[in-house]
Order: structure tokens, then sequence, then C-alpha cells
């Protein structure tokens, strides 16, 4: 169900929306945004424990690694084009390979950090009002100096895009806009405070349910949303359920979207259908395999309500 039509859906807000703190808006988000591909023919990355990097050795594991390991089938010009606008960001480094190469990773290796972090500075470029929240919130296997070339990597590739960090409420994309600011990131490690471009992970709040019932990740949602700070932070609503050891061990072949997602999307894609965004609302709302149903569709049209509540006040 993915599509060109949300490609530029923050330029076409009315202007009392884009008004808003940013902090205030419904976004959509994606899962592990990056696991569009994972190669299986890499070593098991270090998010993983001794176990299984033992068990891989077997052809068949690492097969079956990566129908648990794919959370997304679109790449990130895809997402970005279907309206996604924050991305969960894991990586690592190598230490198989010689060299300081960062890579994505969710049990398997992904593409590098490089190639990613290219093609989103390509879509922004050609969709000049429109903003991203990239949140690296998962390293591993890096050391000092490979957040150093991390940094300045970012700094490389997005140059005058990156917002500096400042008062969450301050962000509107009005704000944003005048600057010809495109870029916020947040990183979930102390360097963050050397660099001005930096947001701290704190800012980025993300309760995880760690559930495979639907049920009661709803109730998850729910609970952690009525527990939202009412100033200072943005929120990310998770609306992804995780398996098991005895969840992979049943579904082996049939893998992470065939077993959880397909059945319980539509139930999730009804619980953001109830929702409404605002200082207490909802924010960003994150989702597996984002393109089978109208998920960023459905989120961004929550922040028409807003406009709804203004003409009932008025």
């Amino acid at each position: 169900m993915a599509g060109k039509y949300n490609q530029d859906w923050m330029a076409a807000l009315p202007p009392s929306l884009s008004a808003l703190p940013l902090a205030n808006l419904a976004i959509p988000g994606s899962h592990d945004s990056f696991s569009f591909w994972v190669d299986e023919k890499s070593p098991v990355a270090p998010d993983q424990g001794a176990s299984i990097k033992r068990l891989a050795k077997i052809s068949l594991v690492k097969r079956v690694m990566k129908k648990w390991s794919v959370t997304q089938n679109l790449t990130f010009k895809e997402q970005l084009e279907s309206g996604i606008r924050y991305f969960d960001l894991r990586v690592s480094s190598k230490p198989e390979e010689a060299g300081p190469d960062i890579y994505f990773i969710h049990g398997l290796y992904g593409i590098k950090v490089w190639d990613g972090l290219k093609e989103i500075n390509d879509f922004l470029t050609n969709h000049d009002k429109e903003v991203v929240l990239l949140d690296f919130n998962h390293f591993y296997a890096m050391d000092y100096g490979h957040h150093l070339y991390l940094v300045k990597m970012l700094k490389e590739v997005f140059g005058n895009k990156l917002c500096i960090a400042d008062c969450v409420e301050n962000i509107t994309l009005q704000h944003l806009w005048e600057r010809k600011k495109q870029v916020l990131i947040f990183y979930h490690y102390n360097i963050w405070n050397d660099y001005s471009f930096l947001w701290p992970g704190n800012k980025m709040p993300a309760p995880w349910a760690n559930t495979t019932n639907v049920h009661k990740l709803i109730q998850f949602l729910e609970t952690t949303l009525g527990e939202r700070s009412k100033r200072g932070t943005f929120h990310v609503s998770q609306a992804i359920l995780t398996p098991r050891a005895k969840t992979i061990v049943r579904g082996l072949k049939s893998g992470l979207k065939n077993t959880l997602v397909h059945r319980n999307l539509p139930v999730i894609l009804n619980w953001v259908k109830t929702q409404r965004p605002g200082a207490l609302g909802v924010n960003i709302i994150t989702s597996d395999f984002v393109e089978l149903v109208d998920f960023a569709e459905t989120v961004i049209g929550l922040n028409y309500l807003l406009l709804k509540g203004k003409r009932d006040s008025s």
C-alpha cells in the first residue's frame, strides 16, 4: 500500500499545524528501519549472544535468522516517499573486518550506515520542507573512535540540514523551514553533549512492550501514553510485537511477518485510528512492515483532528 502520495505531507500541512511543536504532531515511524536488507552471508552481528553465534555455523540457521531479522520491506527512499519520518537505527562496527566502517544491524549485518544516510539526504534535498528524526538508540562493538567516526559522517552527509538541539517546544516545522533545517539526530551515547547537533537520547523515550500479545501491547501503549512527559520530550509509541524464542521455533519457516505481523496489524491500526495527537496525545508511532496497511496515511491523518479541535473551540 506504499506509494509516493505522502512524500510531501509535512509541506502540505496547513499553517496552524506547521506552527505546532513537532512533539504535538502525529508522525509515522518505522521499527528497525534499516532491516529491509540483511546479509545472511555475513557473520552474526554483535547484538546476538554466544549461543546464537554457535548455532549460526549451520547455514540453515542464518536463513531462519533473516526471516526474523527483517522487519521492513521498503528501502529508506521508499519509506520516505510513503510518509515515514522517524527512523529507529541500531548500528555496529564489524569486528571481523579491518577499517572503521559502521553498519546497521539486527541479528545480521545490514547496509553500511554511510549508504543509508546518503539515501535519506538525497530525498531531503529534493523535498526541502520534509523533516526526519533519526534515532540512534543501540550501539554495538563501538569504542569512542567509532563514535567520532559516525558523528563526523553525520556532519559530512547532512551538513547544514542538521538542527541544533533546543527546547523541544521550540521545534515547529515553520521554525525549521525558516532556518532550512531538516534533520534531528537523537544519540543514545554520552558523546552527544560534545556536539550541538546531537540531541540526547532522553529526549526521545520509546517504551517497549516486549510482548507477542496484541491486546497486552495496546494496553501498554495506552498506559505509557498516559504517563507521557507533559513537556520537554518527544514520545514514541512502539506499536510492535516482539517474538519470544518459542514464537520463532513455532514459525521457523514463516518468519516474523507471517507469524506475528500480518494477523495483528489490523488490530494495531484500529488502535491508531482512535488516537489524537497533541501535548498529551500520540506523537511518533512506529510499526513493522509499514506498507502492509495504510499505516503512514492513517498516522498523518490524525493531525487533521487538531484542526477540528480548533474549529470546535472557536
